[in-house]
């Protein structure tokens, strides 16, 4: 072997060599952080810009304060991050679930739990499950309706197609009037047609705040499990998945979520559970 080939051999085996490194590194799922974090020491949580209430209050997830946010401290503390340990980032919901490296350890703006996501990314065990709630105005004579008793005497709209319409049959008693989707809906409540729309809560918050002047959310059904189920999104892969899901299993265990999704979900929310 000359001495040109073996010099040529060497630059070879080097620039091989940083090659796998690099790919290594910039895997969606790898860090060389002892903790598995993308930054040694600290929890980095991204979340969506803007992030809205009840998930995150005032666009502000550092202050802890709304569903999504406590949940996360919550988490980070039961993994042994204390406050000023995490940290904050912001994506749009479409790149988090995308596949390819990421520049945070975990995600939450209430995805939901799906199977053909987790081909691309890791998801946590459930952190809440959606329930159905009720959309009004101030004006309408549904406003104050606050039980079963009460609402059923209400006309109620639906969008077909959609788990609301077996809600409103099992729990009130009634059959609801169907619409084409919930803008559908939505004008119906708006011209008087109906008193109440029912939809899942995450949908009915964004109606009553963005799509209907005067809106509120008056109240949500009681948590049948049949609905949609959130979870963190984590890199393909994440070290941090398993120990995400064990803090998860032991706040559920412990009734700190529960707590949670009734302070910010129901209370501070002025959104009651029908009885």
């Amino acid at each position: 072997m000359t001495r040109s080939l073996r010099f040529t051999l060497a630059v070879a085996s080097a620039a091989v060599a940083a090659l796998a490194l690099s790919a290594c590194s910039a895997g969606g799922g790898s860090s060389s952080n002892a903790d598995g974090t993308v930054t040694d020491g600290k929890l980095t949580i991204a979340t969506g810009d803007p992030a809205y209430s009840p998930w995150i209050e005032d666009n502000d997830p550092e202050s802890g304060k709304g569903f999504e946010s406590a949940v996360a401290y919550a988490v980070a503390k039961e993994m042994g991050y204390s406050e000023s340990d995490v940290v904050w980032k912001r994506s749009t919901f479409d790149s988090a679930i995308a596949p390819g490296p990421k520049d945070w350890d975990l995600n939450v703006q209430q995805f939901s739990i799906d199977a053909k996501r987790k081909k691309a990314v890791d998801m946590s065990t459930a952190y809440y499950t959606t329930t159905q709630a009720v959309v009004t105005t101030s004006g309408s004579k549904a406003a104050g309706d606050t039980t079963i008793a009460a609402l059923k005497q209400d006309a109620i709209g639906v969008a077909t197609g959609s788990t609301s319409i077996a809600s409103v049959k099992d729990v009130l008693g009634v059959t609801p009037q169907v619409f084409n989707s919930n803008d559908d809906a939505v004008l119906a409540l708006k011209s008087g047609q109906i008193d109440a729309i029912v939809t899942d809560l995450p949908t009915a918050f964004y109606m009553a705040s963005a799509q209907v002047d005067d809106g509120t959310v008056s109240a949500q059904f009681p948590d049948d499990g049949e609905g949609d189920q959130f979870g963190f999104v984590l890199p393909k892969g994440s070290e941090l998945t398993s120990k995400v899901d064990k803090a998860l299993k032991t706040l559920d265990d412990d009734g700190t979520l529960q707590d949670l999704q009734t302070k910010w979900l129901s209370s501070e929310t002025g959104t009651p559970v029908l009885k």
